[in-house]
């Protein structure tokens, strides 16, 4: 993509990331790509997850599911053509995967990879300037344990590079560098009610705790994505055959909001015009350059409209997963985001596949806009469960008397 290019691009790259229509009330934070699922399954959920059943890519959405994850190995890529509704060129890559460390715990290590495509820079005549790719990307270790045979906790430490600009403009800007932690809890617990078997899960995380990413002054960096997840997931086993998930996920962004007021009618002064102008850019200065820990507190308290602000700026996420002997999966979401703060609305659909190693899933994005960027926006995950493979060699070796593994 050619743009024009000023460090003014900066904040258009950001918010490029998050596809929304934009509202004056809109919480924006760097590298806000770590907010959206990278993976086809809990994209399909409607970025719901946290209380899922553990895959490969349990540790982006809660650590603590490490410690229940049924095989010894299990890696997954995932890809996703990223607003082809606006550029041909930008993309979410993301590899993840984990190794069991006994019975009871798992290390996970994943990497996020988001390209912004081709920049052709031009200087203020309109010449022609050298090319750079914007990019951002996420490394991350986890650590889940179980603590018992229903509760589990763990955590993840993530570095974050975000390189916007480059200095090929010839500016201040530098790539922003930022270390942050997650951390996790999760319970899951087989039920009876009337006459069916149930499980019942329930999962909390608080992700994207680290310092503030500074592209050029650090009296105006920007907050990472720090989130709150609650969800759950119930799930029933209908016969043999027939499984069905139902899951639902709220989140909200831990970082100041913007201070918003309604504007003064046109018979106002212009002093009174700018006394108002002025008050509001000096409030929303200092609360960007709040600190991190101060920024979690006060974004309990800090919108616009008091508790009914509050309200609005929480996400919802609920999905609809069916398995078929645990070989066919079809699945279906919803992600609902307020008008007040962002608009973003969108059905997901999805369907996967599993044999005894290798898995795939994909899913499509629907959004309550044709204008929507994220509009036909694709997602494909593809699953190894490696221990499977060494079991099927196993099996050959010993005659083919070894039992199955659990799906």
């Amino acid at each position: 993509m050619n743009f024009f290019r000023t460090l003014s691009f900066a904040p258009a790259l950001l918010l490029l990331a998050v596809p929304a229509a934009l509202a004056q009330r809109t919480i924006t934070t760097a590298v806000p790509i770590l907010t959206l699922s990278p993976d086809a399954r809990g994209a399909a959920l409607g970025d719901a997850g946290v209380a899922t059943s553990p895959d490969a890519n349990a540790a982006f959405y809660n650590p603590g599911k490490l410690g229940f994850v049924d095989y010894k190995y299990s890696i997954s890529p995932s890809y996703s053509p990223w607003l082809r509704q606006i550029t041909d060129d930008m993309s979410v890559s993301y590899l993840s995967g984990y190794g069991k460390v006994g019975e009871r715990g798992a290390i996970a290590a994943s990497l996020m990879y988001f390209s912004l495509g081709q920049i052709d820079y031009r200087d203020g005549n309109n010449i022609a300037g050298p090319s750079f790719n914007p990019k951002e990307y996420a490394f991350a270790l986890s650590y889940g344990q179980k603590l018992g045979e229903n509760f589990g906790v763990g955590i993840s430490a993530r570095y974050v590079r975000s390189n916007l600009i480059g200095a090929a403009n010839g500016s201040d800007a530098q790539a922003g560098n930022s270390f942050a932690v997650d951390l996790g809890t999760y319970y899951s617990k087989d039920v009876t009610i009337g006459t069916g078997v149930y499980n019942m899960a329930f999962g909390a995380a608080l992700t994207n705790i680290g310092n503030k990413m500074v592209y050029v002054d650090p009296n105006t960096s920007s907050f990472l994505p720090t989130q709150l997840r609650l969800g759950t997931a119930l799930t029933r086993e209908i016969d043999s055959y027939n499984k069905i998930t139902l899951v639902f996920d709220a989140t909200k962004l831990l970082v100041p909001s913007p201070y918003y007021e309604e504007p003064l009618p046109a018979s106002a002064s212009q002093a009174d015009k700018l006394a108002q102008l002025n008050r509001v850019s000096q409030t929303n200065r200092e609360r960007q350059q709040a600190n991190i820990v101060s920024g979690i507190f006060n974004s309990f308290s800090d919108g616009s409209n008091g508790f009914k602000g509050e309200l609005q700026k929480i996400n919802l996420h609920t999905g609809l997963e069916y398995w078929y002997n645990n070989t066919v999966a079809a699945r279906v979401g919803y992600f609902y985001e307020n008008p007040q703060n962002g608009d973003r609305q969108y059905l997901s659909f999805g369907l996967g596949a599993k044999l005894s190693v290798f898995g795939v899933d994909g899913t499509y994005l629907v959004p309550n806009s044709q204008a929507n960027p994220v509009a036909n926006t694709i997602r494909v995950s593809l699953h190894f469960n490696l221990n499977k493979l060494a079991d099927a060699f196993d099996e050959q070796g010993a005659g083919g008397t070894r039992g199955s593994l659990p799906n």
